[in-house]
């Protein structure tokens, strides 16, 4: 059985997106959680990833790090990663490598913290630009392929790498059109990405310098998560 090596769920958006597209398919893996501390993390991450970073999948004694090599190791063992039209699984690949590589703003002023609710204290030019291009490529393609899905009728791992955007705009209060809020509604029901949001609510662990960036950019407005953990 493959293990998924993955950090805390209310902060980690590179970890869920291999978790939610294991789960989404009924890809059987353990899960073994390394949280963010106020220590450097690297030390700890070393020792599981060459990177010393996470998400990381072990398969026997092969080890495959970062979500993306991690989706296209999956994709050469199990149906469903991509989409099976060519022309679809095209574009599929073309939109998770932009939000791979991309929306650089995005990250930096609306981190993943799914227990928060954060107003903006302005949503800047270049901000905009990455919602604005986000609304257009989910557009896209819904349109072209049909939905519900962005590529298809199926989820597929072009799903799984904009679902942290799913919860970074639920945490924001971002706006877009009607047709991108209904998929991200979509995706917030989806039983995988429920049960990730309830275990991120039930951390205890707290990332100092994360939490610290999030009030830079914005007032929070609610803490959903339980208390943190003393000491």
């Amino acid at each position: 059985m493959y293990t998924l090596h993955i950090a805390n769920k209310n902060y980690s958006s590179w970890s869920l997106r291999p978790w939610v597209l294991m789960r989404e398919l009924g890809i059987a893996f353990e899960e073994h959680l390394v949280p963010f501390d106020d220590a450097p993390a690297w030390e700890a991450y070393r020792r599981i990833s060459p990177s010393g970073k996470v998400p990381c999948l072990v398969d026997g004694d092969v080890t495959v790090w970062d979500s993306l090599a991690i989706t296209e190791y999956l994709a050469e063992r199990h149906e469903g990663v991509w989409p099976a039209d060519a022309g679809a699984r095209a574009w599929a690949r073309s939109a998770a490598a932009e939000m791979h590589s991309g929306f650089a703003e995005l990250r930096e002023r609306c981190s993943m913290s799914c227990g928060l609710r954060v107003r903006l204290h302005d949503i800047t030019p270049a901000l905009q630009r990455d919602i604005d291009r986000i609304d257009a490529l989910w557009n896209h393609g819904l349109a072209r392929f049909g939905g519900p899905f962005l590529a298809g009728q199926a989820p597929t791992a072009v799903d799984a790498f904009y679902a942290p955007v799913a919860f970074r705009i639920q945490t924001f209060s971002l706006k877009l059109s009607p047709v991108s809020m209904a998929w991200v509604s979509q995706m917030l029901a989806r039983e995988a990405m429920q049960a990730w949001y309830r275990e991120a609510l039930a951390e205890t662990f707290r990332e100092e310098a994360h939490d610290a960036d999030t009030a830079r950019y914005g007032t929070v407005l609610q803490d959903l998560r339980v208390p943190a953990q003393a000491g």
